[in-house]
């Protein structure tokens, strides 16, 4: 009972941040315009900035609290990080300039590497054969919050631009009540290791996780396919509003859409996949269906197949998961924490680079006197991507080994 309802807190922690992430898609662009005075084309410069800077702090943070738990534990690294959490949204809540959502962004990178210590917590009381369909169940959990947070951020809304972040600071900090009392320690005392500074930072962290087979492959594999993959949240509703029209009502209600799709993937058919293809082809499958998502969107000019084709895009949810625990399983249960922290230190990296790379291509395809009107192109750019990725997957003949 206890297990059942420390990884209920878990589930609910990833999707508590996903929804404070889905929450700021439909609001957004009214707060930016609202702190800046600025027009929608020159918010959106900002909302890249934000963006980046969110990304470059989680990049800094996330060994360094990976690292920590490896030591300390994942109970007290994570309820510290809600805290945190819950504090930014009250600081984007209250934010009369954009310098004071700058620093909200910035204190919510640090916050964000809560989702390593969750990770690491579900690898802590995973069997290895049941570690990829776990953060299966994790990638569910943030597609939820992915579809309840444009549905509550557009609902809070109607209160005005900052009422989701009040809601938002309300839900973390709940959540970080309920931790208290539910949440047990995951890593024995015997599976803890001194905290070393130099492995924290996250260069040395890629060196130190760098010597264990096959690892810098897939994590370079990550890196790619998370850039490839920040185009949803990138570009997606200015490229919805640019194509087809759409307020942002329906940018939300897509997104929500796209969320309900990759929820239901992610919790009933990664178990399926890994049983049927194994892990490594699961991901080269997933990645195969994204590279044709991603080339369909860069050409279609209808709505309604761009929403009919929803289903499809999610079914490339399978590759996520699958790589993730292909990474996990090859690598020993006193790095874990480690591990999951260099892993939000890729992934951030490229979620900082993908809103300024994608908006950049976006505008230049879209502005005026542009060489090829295409709104579509940072999709295909995408496309590209998730190609390389699988090439590369495929060009490993190995498979990590614990050490």
């Amino acid at each position: 009972m206890q297990s059942r309802h420390a990884l209920t807190f878990i589930l609910l922690t990833v999707t508590i941040d996903a929804i404070g992430i889905g929450i700021i898609f439909p609001v957004m662009p009214e707060l930016l315009q609202d702190v800046t005075g600025a027009n929608i084309s020159s918010a959106s410069l900002w909302g890249g900035v934000l963006a980046t800077s969110f990304a470059f702090m989680q990049f800094l943070c996330g060994p360094v609290v990976g690292n920590l738990s490896d030591r300390y534990g994942r109970r007290p690294i994570m309820l510290i990080a809600l805290g945190v959490m819950a504090f930014d949204y009250f600081i984007m809540a209250i934010a009369g300039s954009v310098w004071i959502l700058l620093i909200g962004r910035i204190v919510a990178g640090i916050a964000a590497a809560t989702y390593a210590t969750a990770t690491a917590y579900v690898a802590d009381l995973s069997a290895p054969e049941d570690r990829a369909k776990n953060f299966g169940y994790i990638g569910a959990a943030f597609g939820v919050g992915f579809i309840l947070g444009p549905l509550l951020g557009g609902f809070a809304a109607e209160y005005g631009p900052r009422a989701p972040f009040w809601l938002a600071a309300v839900m973390s900090a709940a959540n970080m009540i309920y931790g208290l009392y539910v949440l047990p320690e995951s890593l024995p005392a015997e599976n803890r290791r001194t905290f070393d500074l130099g492995r924290a930072n996250p260069f040395a962290s890629f060196r130190a996780i760098g010597h264990l087979p096959g690892l810098k492959r897939y994590l370079a594999i990550m890196f790619f396919y998370t850039l490839a993959f920040q185009s949803y949240g990138s570009i997606w509703s200015f490229y919805g509003t640019e194509r087809f029209g759409w307020d942002a009502w329906w940018n939300g209600l897509s997104l929500a859409a796209f969320g309900v799709c990759m929820a239901v993937v992610q919790s009933l058919g990664v178990a399926p996949a890994i049983r049927l293809w194994g892990e490594k082809r699961t991901s080269g499958y997933g990645m195969l269906v994204d590279a044709v998502a991603f080339g369909f969107y860069g050409f279609i000019t209808s709505s309604f197949w761009a929403l009919a084709f929803t289903p499809v895009a999610a079914a490339a949810g399978v590759a996520g998961p699958a790589l993730q625990g292909l990474m996990t399983n090859g690598t020993p249960d006193d790095q874990q924490g480690e591990l999951q922290g260099v892993i939000t230190s890729v992934s951030s990296v490229a979620m900082g680079i993908a809103p300024m790379l994608m908006t950049t291509i976006f505008w230049f395809f879209t502005k005026p006197g542009a060489p090829i009107y295409s709104p579509g192109a940072p999709f295909l750019l995408a496309a590209v991507l998730m190609v390389i990725c699988v090439l590369v997957l495929v060009a490993d003949t190995r498979a990590p080994k614990k050490a």
